[in-house]
Parts: C-alpha cells; structure tokens; sequence
C-alpha cells in the first residue's frame, strides 16, 4: 500500500508523523550553535622560535631550514611556509583537510623535540599553535585613561579584567595586546662602565648573586621544625641602585656609579592607542564550540556590570566586536526566510485563490523547513548564514511537490466531478512517479559536492545537506500529509467572486493562449529550435563579458589599515604617520571607533617601522555609504602620506587572515636573483590596471652592522666569541638578567645601555670586552665593522626561498557605473585617461599568471597563495561539480524513464537556464564567484522538475493512445498551470536573498540572481523547446525502428507514431 494512501486512510496517523518532525525541529532549534559561516578551517599548525639578536640570514640557517627539513617528513602536509626575520623564525604548515588538528600538532611537537638538541643553546623554545578561526579574539575591548599609565593600565587589565572575564561561560582564553609591563630597567652609561673598568658581564654576575631567593633547609628540633629561606629578592626597584658590583681601592662601585635603575616597561618597541588615548586591547578567545553572539553578549553583560567599580578615569569600550556582523547577517537572512514564506504563501493563494486551499501546500514549509534543524543538529550543524540561506532557497521549492499533488487533485475534481477522496487517492497516484523523480533528481544535484574536495567542498557541505533535507522532507509531506488534506478539506464551490472568476478567465486564457503558441511550435520545429540555439548560444558570450572572483567582499562595518615604514625606521618616525592616519580615520563620519598600534605581532617580537589600525564603522542603518565606498574614498589620501606605505584592508569574507586578495609567489634559491627579477616582475605588475599598489614582502632594505671579529687576536688575548656576541646582545638589544617580585607576581630586570650610547655606529666604539688577564680592551681592538644591507625577512614557500608579491583589487564598479562612464566618455563629459581601472581577482590572476610565463627566466618558479590559490580550487572544483552533477541527474532521470533519450529530452532545460543565470548577473553588475556558481549549479536540479512534469505527462498521454504531437500539446496545456505556480513560488522565494540589503547580502545576491534568472528563461523557454525536441526524438525513434522492422522478415514495415515501443 502506498504512503499516500495509508496517510489517506489515517488521517491523524499523518498528521502525527508531520508534527512529530516539527517538535523535534523545533527542540533541536535552541540548541543549534550559531556563527557566521560553517567550520572551514584546514589543520594548520605553526612554529614560533625567538632567537634574540638574530638576523634573517642566522634565523634561517640555524632555525628555520632544520625544522623545515624535519617537518618536512610528517604524512598529509598540503603545504608549508615559512618566514625569518629578525629574532623570529615563524613555520606555517597547513595539513590536508582529511587530518586532525589535534594529531597534526602532536606530530609536529614530535618532530620538534626530534631536532630541539641542533637548535642553537640560547634559543626560546618554539612555540607550537593550532591556527583557525576559533582561535582568534572575536572581540577586543580597550583600556584607556587620562589619568593611568600605561604600566598600570597593563596590570589593571592582567590582574583585573582578565581574571574577571576568563569566568564567562564559552570564554577560552584571554589576549592582552599593546601591553606595557612592568619591568626593573637598568640603563648603562658607556663611558661610566669604561671609568671603572667593568663590562655588563660584572653587571649580570652581581644580579645574579645578589638577587635571589633560596630555600636554606631546615633547623629540626626535638618538636618543632623550621623551613629556612634566605631573602635575598630586593623589595623595590630603586633598591638596585645600591647593589655593589665591585671595588676599587676599598671603594664600593655600585649601580647607581655605572648607571640607574629604575621601574620601567619590558617592551618599548610597541604602543596602542584607542580614539587617540594610549590604550591597553584585551582580545577575547571563545571556546572551540561555543556560540560567538552568545559568547559576545555574556562579554558585554559583565563589562557594564564592572563599569561602576572601575577606578576613576579608567574607561572600557568595545574596540572590535564579530558578533555584531554575524549577529545582523543571520538576521538578515533569517528575515528573508520569513518574506520568502509571505511571497510563496501569497503566490499559491493567487492562483488557488482560496485561503482553503492554499493551507494545503503551505503546511509543507514548516514541516519541511522546521524539520530540517532536527537534521542539522543530528550532523553537528550550526545554524549560520548558509544552512539559513539553503532553507530560504528551499521555501520555494519544498511546496513543489505539494502544489504539484493539489493541483491534480482538483483538476480530477473539477474536470471528472470526483468526490474529494477519490480525486486525492488517483491524483496522488497519477503524479507521484513525476514526485519522486523531481525529488531524487533535485537530491543529486548535490551528491557531487560531497566528492569536491578543498575549502569549497566544506563550505557547503552544511548548504547541500540542509536543501537535500527539506527538499526529501517536502517530498514525503507531499506523498502523505497533502493527499490526507485533500481528501478532507478539498471543495470545489460552485460559486466564486468575482476576483475568483476573473483570475480564472485570466488563467483559462493565458492557457488557450499557449495551446497555441506550443501547437503553432511543434509544427515549427525549426525556428524554435534556432531561437533555442541563439539563447544557448549566448552562455559563450556571458561567459567571456563576465567577471570572476572567489566570494564577494561584504561590508563586515570594519576595515584595516597596514602601515610599513621603510626599513630602519625608528618607532617615533613610524609614529608619526601613524598620528596622520590616526587623523584621517578620525575624520571619517561613519566612523564609530579606531585601535592603532605600533610593534604587534601574531608570532614573536613585532616591529618598529610596522603598524596597523582596526576601524570600526555605526551600524548599517546610520550610515549611507558602504564600507567599500568608505576605503575607496580613503585609500587615495593613504597613499598620498609621505615616506611611508599605507593601504586599506576589508576583511576576507571568510577565514581570518587579513591579507591582500591578490598573492602572487615567485621561487629562486639565490637572493640576489630573486630581488632582480622581482623587481623587475614587481614593476610590470604595477602596470596591470585595477591593481592597488602591487608590493612585495621581499626587500633588500634593511640597513645593518656586521661585526666581523678577527679570531686570531681574539684567540690571543683570550676572548671568545660568544663572549663578544652575548655583551652586544645585552648592551643593545636588552636582555633579562634577573627576576623582580612584585605583589607576588614575578617581572623582568633587563639591563641595556643608555639611549644616547646607541645612537650611532661610531658608538660601538665605546664598547669594552675582558681579556683573559683581566684588562679591558676596546672592542674595536679585535673587531671590524661594516654596513650592509640585507633582506628584512626570508621567506620560503615549500622549502624554497621566495617573494610574495602581494596587492589589492578596485573591483567595485557596478554594471551601471560601467554605462554611466561609457556614456561620458563618448559625450566627451570624461577623458579615458580619466576612467577608473578596475579588475577582478580572476583577471588579475589571468594577467599575471600570463606575464609569468613570458617573463621569468628558466630557474624561477612561481604558485599563488591566499585567496588566489582559493580562486583556483575552486575553480576546478566547481566545474568538477557541475560535469558531475549533470552526470548523475542523467544517470537518475534514464533509471526513472528507462530511456536514454528523455533524459537528454529532460535535460535541455539545464542549458536554457544557465544563459538566463549568467544574463541576470550580467545585468546587475555581479561576478561569477563561488557563490553564483553554486546557484547554477543548483538550476541543474530546480529546472529540471519543470520537464518532467511535461515528459512524464506526454508518456502517459502516448500510452494512454494519443500521438506524440497531440501528447505534447496536451502536456503543456495541462501542466501550465502548476509549472507556473512552481516556478513562480521558487522565484518569489528566492527574491529576498537576489535583492537584499544589509550586512552580507553582497555574497548572498550573485546565488540569488542566478536562481532567479535561470528559472525565469527555463520556464518560458522550457515550455516550447522541451514540447519541440520531444516530439524530434520521438520521431527519430520512430524512424529507427522502423528501419529495424523493415530487415526482420515478415514485418509490416511501419510503426504508428504513438505505438508503444522499445525505448
């Protein structure tokens, strides 16, 4: 027995099974985490190793190449880079998607410690981090005050924030950024060491010895016992200042005779400001699966709550919060998933026109959408803006197969007057091959993109699932719970109203109108099928005037700005432009808040001439620019600031890494090489137009001093070279000598020489070093100094030496931008010197992708990176899709007919949408971008239904006696109606996510306009071409076998055109 007919039978059976679904969807609603988009993270792991006062060339040779070889041996790496600068050697590998993260950083902890005893002595021990999304803050709050200093802002945000804030239920971990930490400062004078004949070795030794704390044991008594410590720890800072270092002539030499000491900061290469104040950041770390908005808002919550017991001119704000974004963009398309429903609800009632009648397929969205959230949760899905936006999609297609079943019913009803139960029962059965098989082939539309592989492939893996659920979930309401319905509340009124009457006239003629057309089409077959031709044909040129790109930027309302000083810039020189920046964002109108810093970095020291600004812009609805408008107008006045390179970054629409779109890698082992020919590429780059400031991270720039020692006269005098090596390292990098306990935390005690001793190269000269007989000589005695230039950071790719040429895109100009200067242009209003140069990242990738092949030289490879290399799986992936999506619905649908060629018949639908997909993102300004090809992708399925509802019909039209032409027309008449109303309800559903607004419709809109498209030109197109090639196959089929009867003997010869037949 059929579903629909125990669902007929037991009518309270059904309607349990579809409320049962409901309930649970609804239970598993609350407990669905939400986020922005599904986890897409690789396994990426990273190696941090700080080596003080080393130089990239010494980072390279000594850190970076032995644990990239090591690393190098671990299974499943998809790639690795890595960079050395200064101080720092910093390895990023990014496993196959397939790996654990976990695991992944194990056997690189493994491998690490394998190689640690070859690493040099005095190096920190690396550090080893899982990178992803979930590791980074995603909100920062910021201490300022008029009052505090920055030491003490530190401590108030260590000791007390911190600490408050770590107890929020979802919090991970807390950042402190621009932290000025306390720190005992002893600065050295130069000539005051060489009076008194010491070196800051004399110096580190009294540290040593005289501040310390040590257990002393234990005095044990017949029955009490003691624990004895000595206190040695000095108490204050300025105590230092009287700790003797040695004698001369009975007289004690302090620290206050070669020097002073005093409470300082740790770090001085670094500061933050918030809105112009110097600040303190407190990044805040959610826990791997906990909720960002909910997370966001407990944050905020506890904030307002310390807010009245903070000291007095202490302020706290929120400088940077990703929950808003997230938290506005769901909503948006939680919004246009209830508009969605309203379009749909009201097309089925303008054409059923009954509020009756139009609940009965209007029931299947809930059940159907409501139900899905049951699976998601069942699949460790979160609720994000693509699960959400699949499910909008959805609306209109989940009350297909309803309308599909109602409409037959009422047409048994009305044309054969059969009572509500019987036209339920043989509707039901009539349609539910033509259910079924709209439903597999929608469902496989989707199998392919669970054989895609990449970053693509789980991103929408959570997208497919979702629109696979409702729609087989809408397929068994529309097999159960719709005939239930129609058999008991299905009427046909003898009396209508005048709106009913006149919608019905309307309808009755639209369908005697196409019974025309279609019958004056079948017997034109070859000018409709020229027109077909011509609208194919059109997909060739679409495709060429059409612009590419990965995913469209959003406007997130926050944007970066990176400044690099060039190399040897002092922290005050960089500070200054800085202060400039600082100026124009305050500027901005739309702007909300801003943090600046200077010296911050991911991995290890930052740097001085570095810096970068986060700008948070009023939520959308009070401002009327978008945040691309808003950069556009501010990247010229960047660029235009002196002696200093500063660019604007938008947020990626996905992942966490705030690099250019455009990265371009170029590969040679020899340094000299690598800086000519990327100079020279570098310069061709910058003439592509659209480019924003193409750069490179590869310069050889950065100024300074090589201490070259003479070994012999050192080896005669007793000094070694570590000796020599470990003294500079104090004297002007700063070193931690000792500990200083405060409040019973513990704090650096960090000796350096004086500011003004290290002011020029000739001051090196005022450097001593003991001999082995204990004289002092100066350093320039056994030493040679020499100015170069060197790279200021090594990068490799892939174990190579490299170059990332890096740039960002002016890829916003809309299609009716594009008209308007077309127009001035030829009115002579605006010179063509003067349009704007724009480029997408596909061009810029097809561009230089082709001066590389002409312009490197044999020895030089090159591979993108970042986005670019997104661009270009997803590339190959989505095309993969698509061939294997086309695949599989011709495998399903030749399994359902039996045919090899109604398939194809079927199918003619496909190429009839993607023209109308592309035209609609051509005429709207889009891109053909990820999530666009998604959307045609998806066509491959949506506008297939429509020709089967036609084939199926016309086949039981032929069986049931009638001619392949009299079938076909007899087909289209009857199956107008409900392909109109299929067709319909899917586009009104679809509009909201093809014209919304609001924070991330710019990614949503291009999926949208290309649904939207294709399913208009395929519906019109489909019903006359499908009708026309129809009735040619089966002509075609005729005449074949026809030829194969003539050569069996005793055949009659001929077959009537409406014979049943082998298929």
């Amino acid at each position: 027995m059929a579903l629909s007919d125990i669902s007929i039978k037991r009518p309270i059976f059904a309607s349990m099974m579809s409320a049962a679904i409901v309930l649970f969807g609804l239970i598993t609603l609350t407990r669905l985490p939400l986020r922005e988009y599904p986890d897409i993270d690789p396994p990426v792991v990273s190696v941090t190793t700080v080596l003080l006062g080393a130089n990239p060339e010494v980072i390279e040779t000594e850190v970076t190449e032995i644990l990239e070889e090591e690393l190098n041996t671990i299974d499943g790496i998809k790639s690795m880079t890595s960079s050395s600068r200064e101080q720092v050697s910093a390895i990023t590998v990014e496993f196959e998607l397939n790996r654990n993260v976990d695991a992944s950083a194990q056997d690189v902890r493994d491998k690490v410690s394998r190689v640690r005893g070859k690493l040099p002595d005095d190096i920190d021990e690396p550090v080893i981090s899982k990178l992803s999304a979930d590791a980074q803050a995603i909100m920062w709050l910021a201490l300022s005050s008029d009052v505090y200093s920055p030491i003490e802002l530190t401590r108030f945000a260590e000791d007390v924030m911190k600490d408050r804030l770590q107890t929020i239920n979802g919090v991970g971990s807390i950042i402190v950024g621009g932290a000025k930490r306390f720190a005992v400062r002893i600065w050295l004078d130069a000539d005051k060491l060489a009076a008194h004949r010491l070196t800051v070795a004399d110096v580190q030794r009294t540290l040593r010895a005289e501040n310390v704390d040590l257990p002393s044991g234990r005095i044990e008594g017949s029955q009490r016992e003691f624990t004895v410590k000595t206190e040695g720890e000095l108490k204050r800072p300025e105590d230092f200042n009287d700790l003797v270092v040695t004698y001369e002539g009975g007289t004690p030499i302090r620290i206050r005779d070669i020097g002073r000491a005093e409470a300082g900061v740790e770090n001085e290469r670094n500061l933050a400001r918030f809105c112009g104040k110097l600040a303190v950041g407190l990044g805040i770390v959610k826990q791997s699966k906990a909720n960002t908005v909910a997370v966001a808002r407990r944050i905020k919550e506890r904030v307002e709550q310390l807010k009245p017991t903070l000291p007095a001119g202490i302020s706290v704000r929120v400088a940077y919060d990703s929950s808003i974004f997230i938290e506005r963009s769901v909503t948006e398309v939680a919004e246009a998933l209830l508009i969605a429903f309203g379009l749909v609800v009201f097309v089925i009632f303008v054409f059923l026109r009954s509020i009756r009648t139009t609940l009965i397929p209007v029931l299947a969205i809930p059940t159907s959408i409501i139900g899905t959230f049951a699976l998601m949760y069942l699949l460790g899905f979160t609720i994000n803006n693509l699960t959400l936006l699949a499910l909008t999609l959805a609306i209109g297609v989940v009350v297909d197969d309803a309308i599909v079943v109602l409409e037959n019913a009422f047409r048994h009803m009305e044309q054969y007057k059969k009572t509500a139960l019987q036209a339920a029962t043989e509707a039901t059965h009539e349609i539910q091959f033509a259910v079924i098989a709209t439903t597999i082939s929608l469902i496989a539309v989707f199998v392919p993109l669970a054989f895609m592989q990449g970053s693509t492939a789980r991103l929408f893996n959570e997208f497919a699932l979702a629109v696979v659920a409702s729609i087989a979930l809408s397929a068994f309401v529309a097999l159960s719970l719709t005939p239930m319905l129609c058999s008991r509340i299905l009427v046909i009124r003898e009396k209508h109203n005048a709106m009913y009457n006149a919608f019905e006239r309307f309808f009755n003629s639209l369908s005697d109108t196409y019974r025309r057309w279609l019958n004056w089409a079948v017997h034109h077959r070859k000018t409709v099928l020229l027109i077909g031709a011509a609208s194919v044909s059109l997909i060739v040129l679409f495709f060429y005037l059409l612009k590419t790109e990965f995913i469209p930027t959003d406007d997130k309302g926050s944007f970066l700005v990176i400044i690099a000083a060039p190399e040897g810039s002092t922290m005050d020189y960089t500070d200054k432009s800085l202060r400039k920046i600082e100026e124009l964002v305050a500027a901005i109108p739309e702007r909300d808040t801003y943090f600046a810093a200077i010296g911050l970095a991911m991995q290890g020291p930052g740097r001085v001439n570095d810096g970068i600004m986060f700008c948070r812009l009023k939520p959308w609805d009070q401002r009327k620019r978008s945040l691309q408008d808003i950069v556009a107008e501010l990247q010229p006045k960047l660029f235009s600031i002196p002696g200093v390179l500063a660019f604007p970054i938008i947020p990626p629409p996905l992942g966490f890494s705030f690099s250019r779109k455009f990265q371009f890698v170029v590969q040679n082992q020899d340094l000299k090489q690598l800086d000519g020919i990327n100079r020279d590429f570098l310069n061709k780059v910058r003439g592509i137009p659209g480019l924003v400031f193409p750069d490179t991270d590869f310069k050889l720039n950065k100024p300074e001093l090589h201490i070259d020692i003479d070994r012999h006269k050192a080896a005669d005098l007793g000094v070694s070279v570590r000796d020599v090596a470990s003294s500079l390292q104090i004297l002007l990098g700063g070193l931690d000598l000792s500990k200083f306990t405060l409040d019973n935390k513990q704090y650096d005690v960090i000796a350096q020489l004086e500011h003004r001793d290290r002011v020029t190269p000739q001051d090196l000269e005022k450097i001593y070093v003991r001999t082995r007989s204990g004289s002092l000589i100066p350093l320039s005695n056994i030493a040679s100094m020499r100015e170069v230039v060197s790279p200021s950071q090594i990068n490799h790719y892939e174990r190579v030496r490299s170059t990332i040429i890096s740039a960002g895109l002016n890829d916003s100009m809309s299609l009716t931008d594009r008209i308007k200067i077309w127009f001035a242009v030829k009115m002579g209003k605006l010179s063509p010197q003067m349009v704007p140069q724009t480029t997408t990242l596909g061009e810029a990738i097809d561009r230089v992708e082709k001066l590389a092949r002409t312009s490197l030289p044999a020895g030089f490879t090159y591979a993108f990176a970042g986005e670019s290399r997104e661009f270009k799986e997803s590339e190959s992936a989505t095309k993969y899709a698509f061939i294997l999506a086309l695949i599989v619905v011709y495998m399903v649908l030749a399994s359902q007919f039996e045919s090899l060629i109604h398939p194809f018949t079927v199918m003619l639908a496909v190429p009839l949408a993607i023209v109308g997909g592309l035209g609609a993102l051509l005429v709207f300004g889009m891109t053909l971008n990820l999530f666009s090809k998604i959307g045609l992708i998806m066509l491959i399925g949506l506008v297939t239904k429509n020709s089967i509802l036609l084939v199926d019909f016309a086949n039981k039209a032929k069986e049931a006696g009638k001619s392949t032409l009299d079938a076909v027309v007899e087909a289209g008449a009857i199956r107008l109606r409900p392909i109109l109303m299929t067709s319909i309800s899917t586009i009104f559903g679809v509009l909201p996510i093809a014209f919304g607004l609001g924070a991330g419709s710019m990614s949503r809109r291009p999926l949208g306009m290309a649904v939207v498209g294709g399913i208009v030109t395929s519906t019109f197109l489909t019903l006359f071409i499908v009708p026309v090639v129809y009735s040619l196959f089966d002509e075609l089929r005729v005449k074949i076998a026809s030829r194969k009867s003539a050569t069996v003997p005793g055949s009659a010869g001929s077959v009537p055109a409406g014979s049943a037949l082998p298929k």
